[in-house]
């Protein structure tokens, strides 16, 4: 496989940046990017790595902040080859590219009720998975039936729900160097009128409390137990404030929104920040839900 390698071949870019590849738009670049096009082909990719490669898979980025120096290694991006979604039997079987927004209105307009929520998670059902993600209440793993896992080797691996030990915005994985290929969901019958209603408001209320027309990766904390990270934040006096082109969104606290000539260090910076100040001002410790990867930059 060859950066020249076109159409359903999949690509893979030595030194590429992978700013285009994160919703923050900011990061350095890897030593290579394979844009897989089929699990065939990412079988075939993985089965001829050397073992001592370190890999990172990635869905839409929209949960990782990448620093500027880059990362060595391989980085999967997902997201164009495992998008099958269909009905298998009385399950929903999602593949990891699968975005979570066209899991929720499949699942509606299936008559399957409780992925609603999965419309207001801004990313792919691999990252999902990774971290069960949520939001306004629900979870991904609260619906997951079986998943599908690909190991270093290119063998794949059907796992049920109780191999794994998910928790709030963290999933423990049962063997190491395992990445989701997919997942069978398991929901209830309901009406598909009542299902895309609630996926609408989900959306409205979504556009009316996020910033959605800057580069973000979503929630920057998880929420403390009985409290709000977005509360707490704004507490403490942060919202706008700025370091470089990283700023705390005068709309949502827990966001973190590129402005303009952002770099890594500069979100890096203010969320260290952020804890210091919720810290000192709120003795609330706050936790970062964002995935941070990659080495310094050295400039």
């Amino acid at each position: 496989m060859t950066q020249a390698s076109q159409q359903a071949k999949s690509q893979l870019l030595k030194n590429e940046p992978l700013a285009r590849y994160t919703s923050w738009r900011v990061g350095g670049r890897a030593d290579r990017v394979l844009i897989a096009e089929s699990l065939s082909e990412l079988q075939g990719f993985l089965q001829t790595l050397d073992h001592a490669e370190p890999i990172v898979f990635m869905g839409l980025g929209s949960n990782l902040l990448v620093r500027d120096g880059g990362v060595r290694g391989t980085v999967v991006v997902m997201h164009q080859a495992l998008n099958d979604l269909r009905m298998d039997g009385q399950y929903i079987y999602a593949e990891a590219g699968v975005t979570c927004g066209k899991l929720a209105r499949f699942s509606a307009n299936n008559s399957k009720e409780g992925a609603e929520f999965m419309a207001g998670i801004p990313g792919t059902v691999g990252g999902a998975l990774a971290m069960n993600a949520g939001c306004y209440g629900s979870e991904t793993w609260n619906i997951v039936h079986q998943v599908l896992t690909i190991d270093r080797n290119g063998m794949t691996h059907v796992r049920n729900v109780s191999e794994f030990i998910a928790s709030y915005r963290h999933v423990e994985m049962p063997v190491p160097d395992e990445w989701f290929l997919g997942a069978w969901f398991t929901l209830e019958v309901g009406d598909v009128n009542d299902s895309l209603k609630k996926i609408k408001n989900l959306l409205a209320t979504r556009l009316a409390s996020q910033p959605l027309n800057l580069p973000s990766a979503g929630s920057t904390f998880r929420n403390p137990q009985g409290d709000f990270a977005a509360r707490l934040i704004e507490a403490s006096g942060l919202k706008g404030y700025q370091i470089g082109g990283a700023q705390v969104s005068p709309k949502h606290a827990n966001f973190i929104v590129n402005v303009g000539n952002c770099t890594a260090l500069d979100i890096e910076l203010l969320i260290r920040h952020m804890k210091d100040v919720v810290l000192q001002k709120q003795g609330v410790a706050l936790q970062q839900e964002v995935r941070v990867i990659g080495e310094y930059s050295n400039e």
